[in-house]
Protein backbone atom coordinates (compact mmCIF):
# COMPACT_ATOMS: atom_id res chain seq x y z
CA UNK A 1 0.00 0.00 0.00
CA UNK A 2 1.33 3.43 -0.98
CA UNK A 3 1.33 6.39 1.41
CA UNK A 4 0.93 10.01 0.36
CA UNK A 5 3.68 11.45 2.55
CA UNK A 6 5.79 10.91 5.62
CA UNK A 7 3.38 11.31 8.53
CA UNK A 8 5.27 12.36 11.66
CA UNK A 9 3.09 13.06 14.67
CA UNK A 10 5.70 15.03 16.59
CA UNK A 11 8.92 16.42 15.21
CA UNK A 12 11.87 16.10 17.60
CA UNK A 13 12.68 19.62 18.83
CA UNK A 14 14.97 18.63 21.70
CA UNK A 15 18.16 16.58 21.54
CA UNK A 16 16.65 13.80 23.66
CA UNK A 17 13.64 13.49 21.37
CA UNK A 18 15.90 13.48 18.33
CA UNK A 19 17.99 10.69 19.84
CA UNK A 20 14.83 8.67 20.47
CA UNK A 21 13.70 9.02 16.87
CA UNK A 22 17.19 8.09 15.64
CA UNK A 23 17.18 5.04 17.91
CA UNK A 24 13.93 3.86 16.33
CA UNK A 25 15.40 4.28 12.86
CA UNK A 26 18.61 2.47 13.82
CA UNK A 27 16.63 -0.39 15.34
CA UNK A 28 14.58 -0.79 12.18
CA UNK A 29 17.74 -0.91 10.05
CA UNK A 30 19.34 -3.50 12.35
CA UNK A 31 16.26 -5.69 12.16
CA UNK A 32 16.17 -5.24 8.40
CA UNK A 33 19.47 -7.15 8.20
CA UNK A 34 17.69 -10.15 9.74
CA UNK A 35 14.42 -10.28 7.75
CA UNK A 36 12.20 -8.32 5.34
CA UNK A 37 10.52 -5.11 6.50
CA UNK A 38 7.07 -6.69 6.17
CA UNK A 39 7.99 -9.22 8.90
CA UNK A 40 9.31 -6.63 11.38
CA UNK A 41 6.86 -5.50 14.04
CA UNK A 42 6.65 -2.18 15.84
CA UNK A 43 7.08 -4.01 19.14
CA UNK A 44 10.39 -5.47 17.94
CA UNK A 45 11.59 -2.03 16.86
CA UNK A 46 10.71 -0.41 20.18
CA UNK A 47 12.17 -3.27 22.23
CA UNK A 48 15.47 -3.01 20.40
CA UNK A 49 15.46 0.78 20.71
CA UNK A 50 14.75 0.52 24.44
CA UNK A 51 11.54 2.56 24.36
CA UNK A 52 7.86 1.79 24.86
CA UNK A 53 5.13 1.47 22.26
CA UNK A 54 3.66 4.75 23.44
CA UNK A 55 6.90 6.51 22.58
CA UNK A 56 6.77 5.14 19.03
CA UNK A 57 3.25 6.48 18.55
CA UNK A 58 4.31 9.91 19.80
CA UNK A 59 6.31 10.23 16.60
CA UNK A 60 4.73 7.88 14.06
CA UNK A 61 1.21 6.68 13.33
CA UNK A 62 2.40 3.45 11.68
CA UNK A 63 5.52 1.48 10.78
CA UNK A 64 5.46 2.70 7.18
CA UNK A 65 6.00 6.29 8.35
CA UNK A 66 9.17 5.27 10.16
CA UNK A 67 10.34 3.42 7.04
CA UNK A 68 9.59 6.42 4.80
CA UNK A 69 11.54 8.77 7.09
CA UNK A 70 14.46 6.34 7.26
CA UNK A 71 14.61 6.22 3.45
CA UNK A 72 14.37 10.00 3.13
CA UNK A 73 17.13 10.70 5.65
CA UNK A 74 19.40 8.03 4.17
CA UNK A 75 19.11 9.58 0.70
CA UNK A 76 19.49 13.10 2.13
CA UNK A 77 22.65 12.13 4.02
CA UNK A 78 24.12 10.66 0.84
CA UNK A 79 23.38 13.89 -1.06
CA UNK A 80 24.97 16.03 1.64
CA UNK A 81 28.08 13.81 1.73
CA UNK A 82 28.43 14.02 -2.04
CA UNK A 83 28.10 17.82 -2.04
CA UNK A 84 30.68 18.13 0.74
CA UNK A 85 33.10 15.92 -1.17
CA UNK A 86 32.60 17.99 -4.35
CA UNK A 87 33.28 21.20 -2.42
CA UNK A 88 36.47 19.73 -1.00
CA UNK A 89 37.68 18.85 -4.52
CA UNK A 90 37.12 22.43 -5.69
CA UNK A 91 38.97 23.87 -2.68
CA UNK A 92 41.94 21.54 -3.03
CA UNK A 93 42.50 22.05 -6.76
CA UNK A 94 42.39 25.18 -8.89
CA UNK A 95 43.10 23.43 -12.22
CA UNK A 96 40.91 20.33 -11.98
CA UNK A 97 39.42 19.44 -15.36
CA UNK A 98 35.70 18.84 -15.56
CA UNK A 99 35.95 15.23 -16.73
CA UNK A 100 38.36 14.29 -13.93
CA UNK A 101 36.13 16.11 -11.43
CA UNK A 102 33.04 14.25 -12.60
CA UNK A 103 34.77 10.88 -12.50
CA UNK A 104 35.95 11.48 -8.93
CA UNK A 105 32.40 12.42 -7.89
CA UNK A 106 30.95 9.27 -9.44
CA UNK A 107 33.72 7.14 -7.95
CA UNK A 108 33.00 8.59 -4.49
CA UNK A 109 29.26 8.01 -4.83
CA UNK A 110 29.72 4.40 -5.91
CA UNK A 111 32.11 3.79 -3.02
CA UNK A 112 29.56 5.17 -0.56
CA UNK A 113 26.81 2.95 -1.94
CA UNK A 114 29.06 -0.11 -2.10
CA UNK A 115 30.02 0.39 1.57
CA UNK A 116 26.32 0.06 2.49
CA UNK A 117 25.24 -2.19 -0.33
CA UNK A 118 22.63 -4.18 1.58
CA UNK A 119 21.00 -1.08 3.02
CA UNK A 120 20.87 0.63 -0.37
CA UNK A 121 19.32 -2.42 -2.01
CA UNK A 122 16.63 -2.34 0.68
CA UNK A 123 16.14 1.42 0.29
CA UNK A 124 15.49 1.07 -3.45
CA UNK A 125 13.10 -1.83 -2.82
CA UNK A 126 11.19 -0.17 0.03
CA UNK A 127 11.03 3.12 -1.85
CA UNK A 128 8.88 1.39 -4.45
CA UNK A 129 6.69 -0.25 -1.82
CA UNK A 130 6.21 2.72 0.51
CA UNK A 131 6.61 6.00 -1.37
CA UNK A 132 3.82 7.48 -3.46
CA UNK A 133 4.60 9.44 -6.63
CA UNK A 134 4.75 12.84 -4.90
CA UNK A 135 7.23 11.64 -2.28
CA UNK A 136 9.29 10.03 -5.03
CA UNK A 137 9.28 13.25 -7.07
CA UNK A 138 10.44 15.30 -4.07
CA UNK A 139 13.29 12.90 -3.40
CA UNK A 140 14.26 12.88 -7.08
CA UNK A 141 14.16 16.70 -7.21
CA UNK A 142 16.40 16.87 -4.15
CA UNK A 143 19.00 14.71 -5.91
CA UNK A 144 18.79 16.75 -9.13
CA UNK A 145 19.36 19.88 -7.05
CA UNK A 146 22.39 18.18 -5.52
CA UNK A 147 23.81 17.56 -8.99
CA UNK A 148 23.20 21.18 -9.95
CA UNK A 149 25.21 22.29 -6.93
CA UNK A 150 28.02 19.90 -7.84
CA UNK A 151 28.14 20.89 -11.54
CA UNK A 152 27.67 24.64 -11.06
CA UNK A 153 31.40 25.50 -10.73
CA UNK A 154 31.93 24.19 -14.29
CA UNK A 155 28.65 25.01 -16.04
CA UNK A 156 27.47 28.63 -16.03
CA UNK A 157 24.57 28.39 -18.50
CA UNK A 158 21.40 27.83 -16.43
CA UNK A 159 19.59 25.65 -18.96
CA UNK A 160 22.65 23.51 -19.67
CA UNK A 161 23.23 23.12 -15.93
CA UNK A 162 19.64 22.02 -15.34
CA UNK A 163 19.78 19.53 -18.22
CA UNK A 164 23.14 18.07 -17.22
CA UNK A 165 22.08 17.71 -13.57
CA UNK A 166 18.92 15.88 -14.59
CA UNK A 167 20.84 13.54 -16.86
CA UNK A 168 23.44 12.81 -14.18
CA UNK A 169 20.67 11.80 -11.79
CA UNK A 170 18.92 9.73 -14.45
CA UNK A 171 22.09 7.84 -15.28
CA UNK A 172 23.54 7.32 -11.80
CA UNK A 173 20.24 6.56 -10.09
CA UNK A 174 19.07 4.34 -12.93
CA UNK A 175 22.26 2.31 -13.17
CA UNK A 176 22.66 1.79 -9.43
CA UNK A 177 19.02 1.31 -8.37
CA UNK A 178 18.14 -1.12 -11.15
CA UNK A 179 21.35 -3.06 -10.58
CA UNK A 180 20.72 -3.52 -6.85
CA UNK A 181 17.01 -4.24 -7.29
CA UNK A 182 17.79 -7.09 -9.67
CA UNK A 183 20.99 -8.25 -7.96
CA UNK A 184 21.26 -7.15 -4.28
CA UNK A 185 24.62 -8.91 -3.91
CA UNK A 186 26.06 -7.36 -7.06
CA UNK A 187 29.86 -7.40 -7.14
CA UNK A 188 31.04 -5.92 -10.47
CA UNK A 189 31.33 -2.36 -9.19
CA UNK A 190 34.42 -1.52 -11.24
CA UNK A 191 32.58 -2.35 -14.47
CA UNK A 192 29.50 -0.43 -13.33
CA UNK A 193 31.60 2.70 -12.82
CA UNK A 194 33.08 2.28 -16.31
CA UNK A 195 29.59 1.94 -17.78
CA UNK A 196 28.43 5.12 -15.99
CA UNK A 197 31.50 7.04 -17.18
CA UNK A 198 30.85 5.95 -20.77
CA UNK A 199 27.17 6.91 -20.59
CA UNK A 200 28.01 10.33 -19.11
CA UNK A 201 30.45 10.99 -21.95
CA UNK A 202 27.68 10.16 -24.43
CA UNK A 203 25.36 12.70 -22.78
CA UNK A 204 27.67 15.67 -23.43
Amino acid sequence: MKHSAIQIRRKPRQSRAKLTQEALQDSFVRLLHERPASQITIREITDLAGVGLGTFYEYFSKKEDLIALTIHLHVKHNAESLKSYAQSLIKLSTDLEFQAYLERIIHFQIEQIQAQQFLWSQVFLLERQISDIESYRKSYAMMVQMWQSILEPFIQDAEQLKSMALNMQRVCYGFVSQTLLIEPEFGEWRQLKVDIFIKNNMLK
